[in-house]
């Protein structure tokens, strides 16, 4: 689809702030970087590469994106996989190798039974969920958006039945006939955010551009579902109700939220490279002006992106500093179509995101860094946890540091995982360690292993009697 160069346009509501908060303020970007190399073209009879969704995933780059392999049937658009140490790749196929087609159409008369395309990727717990654009076959209005787990990221199971989750609204019917399809998610604060593209929607432009935001608790939006409206998010009785406001005048765009300076952001593709533009929470205002990533491009982009959708944090100064990291399409290939996804970034310099202890939990939460003894330091859930063994840190955080960020040196020790410490397991309970005889729950079966602790198995009733301490679910 054609990208759009258009305007934002403004959300009424939500409940006012006890004081307003500035708006549209500068920020101060340091040199861009990436764009030499091509990162990832597909592999095989590949005859296209783009719609990635990114993903810094403990030590690896994880990405996905939309090709088609001759070798995946049925014919039609797949969703790749590939990965490499850093966003400047190359990215392989899990252990080397061409990229791995890991979903295709269902090819049984479903909404998705010819085309998979556009992923966008998020891990919750232990569990992955894939959203994606399906398709039966090439007509009008008969793009849908679907979502599929995974405990991997790599084997997927289709969710909801096999039935979409979002289907197209039909308010209006244009010229653009594409549907509803493209869609973007985060995990914030317990909600499913998803952002996507419906040309058949009210508050899309002429040309059927636009984008509208669901939410949810439940990931596959079988309920409470609300949509951001002209009045804030609003309950609705079902994910094709009416579309009244589009927060941005884009195809193909993708979402983030970035904690460091509490707001959204949707990177659209405009004539000089990938607009960054900022939302607050409500998606009301405008806290800061737009970026641009510069370079060329052919197709959208897709935001690297912590595993919950949220913004990496800065491996210099995780307090002052943001990247913004995008991989996108970069020319039209020999099927006429976008291929050849390369790596383009910038920071955002001098951001005062740590101010005080409470805003210092919530920046720096899930990360982990080498501590002052020779271990490793995790803050989650508000308290620093000392981890022996640098793999239990990494299994149970977002990211992982090579330096330790001065702010920690302020947070007391909360608890400690010593190598080899006691683990407990039970039925509908789940997995913790046991840490001065309380609970500290976690949503990886592996970090125990990977600490050399053997989890007795205890009863349900006695999980129950002991003592919690906090959660350490990523």
């Amino acid at each position: 689809m054609p990208q759009a160069d258009g305007q934002h346009s403004e959300i009424g509501g939500g409940k006012p702030a006890a004081a307003p908060r500035p708006s549209n303020v500068p920020l101060t970007t340091a040199a861009a970087r990436g764009g030499s190399a091509t990162v990832a073209a597909g592999g095989l009879d590949a005859a296209y590469n783009y719609g990635p969704t990114v993903m810094i995933d403990g030590g690896r780059t994880r990405m996905w994106w939309c090709s088609q392999y001759g070798s995946a049937p049925p014919p039609g658009d797949d969703i790749l996989y590939a990965e490499a140490p850093t966003l400047d790749g190359p990215f392989t196929g899990p252990g080397g190798g061409v990229p791995r087609a890991v979903l295709s159409g269902s090819g049984d008369g479903h909404f998705d039974g010819r085309h998979t395309c556009d992923p966008s990727v998020i891990r919750v717990g232990a569990t992955y969920y894939l959203y994606y654009t399906g398709a039966a076959e090439d007509h009008a209005f008969g793009n849908s958006i679907g979502v599929a787990t995974s405990p991997d990221g790599l084997t997927w199971t289709r969710a909801n039945g096999g039935r979409p989750i979002v289907e197209p609204a039909h308010d209006v019917h244009r010229d653009n006939v594409y549907g509803a399809g493209q869609p973007s998610a985060v995990y914030l604060d317990g909600w499913f955010y998803l952002m996507f593209t419906d040309t058949t929607g009210r508050a899309t432009t002429p040309n059927g551009a636009g984008q509208f935001v669901l939410r949810s608790r439940d990931p596959v939006f079988g309920g409470g579902v609300e949509s951001l409206g002209k009045h804030g998010f609003e309950a609705v009785p079902a994910t094709n109700s009416p579309r009244t406001s589009s927060v941005i005048e884009a195809f193909s765009a993708d979402l983030m939220w970035v904690e460091a300076l509490d707001a959204f952001v949707i990177a659209d593709e405009t004539k000089t490279g990938t607009r960054i533009s900022f939302f607050d929470r409500s998606f009301t205002t405008h806290p800061y002006q737009p970026i641009v990533v510069g370079g060329p491009w052919q197709e959208g982009p897709g935001l690297a992106r912590r595993p919950d959708g949220h913004a990496p944090l800065s491996a210099v100064d995780p307090c002052g500093q943001v990247p913004f990291d995008v991989v996108r399409a970069t020319v039209i290939g020999a099927a006429t179509a976008p291929t050849d996804l390369r790596h383009y970034g910038l920071d955002v310099k001098g951001v005062n995101a740590c101010p005080d202890p409470a805003r210092t939990l919530a920046v720096l939460d899930g990360l982990a860094a080498p501590s002052p003894t020779r271990t490793m330091d995790l803050l989650t859930g508000g308290k620093l946890i000392r981890v022996d063994r640098r793999s239990v840190a990494v299994a149970l955080s977002g990211q992982v540091l090579d330096q330790r960020p001065p702010q920690f040196d302020k947070l007391p020790v909360a608890a400690t995982i010593a190598s080899a410490g006691p683990a407990v397991q039970a039925k509908d309970r789940g997995v913790a360690f046991v840490l001065d005889g309380k609970l500290w729950p976690v949503d990886s079966p592996a970090a125990p292993v990977l600490n050399g602790s053997v989890a007795q198995t205890i009863s349900p009733a006695q999980w129950d009697a002991y003592p919690t301490g906090s959660s350490l679910v990523r």
